[in-house]
């Protein structure tokens, strides 16, 4: 049996828990128009962001080596020093399509948990109290 661990979403002074040991964070690049969709394991206190799928290049977002193209997309995991963060810092604006997120195969847009209006949202994992 194991243990489900959480997710937390922390903007202007709210904070929403969504159960989920990975999910996947889905953005339209705001100048270019192109699809991202980052996979992410929770992993204790850190997110390891384990896969990227990228819909096309533009300038300054170029495949890394290694790289491979499939059903129209790029595929890659970042290089190694990349992979580990403690959070992400997510900026939403009323003016770009907001991030979506999808756990355990259901996407919705961050909206349904956070409004855009509570400005910057930061995904970390949840640590219990």
């Amino acid at each position: 049996m194991s243990l489900l661990a959480a997710l937390c979403l922390v903007a202007g002074g709210m904070r929403v828990e969504i159960p989920a040991n990975n999910f996947t964070l889905r953005w339209q690049h705001s100048i270019e128009k192109i699809d991202w969709e980052e996979d992410y394991i929770l992993v204790g206190a850190w997110l390891f962001l384990s896969g990227v799928r990228v819909r096309g290049s533009g300038a300054g977002m170029e495949p890394p080596a290694g790289a491979y193209f499939d059903s129209g997309r790029w595929h890659y995991r970042p290089v190694p020093d990349m992979r580990w963060t403690q959070q992400l810092r997510l900026t939403r604006s009323e003016f770009a399509r907001d991030y979506e997120l999808c756990v355990a195969g259901a996407c919705q847009p961050l909206y349904r948990w956070v409004p855009v209006a509570a400005g910057t949202t930061v995904a970390i994992p949840c640590q219990p109290s």
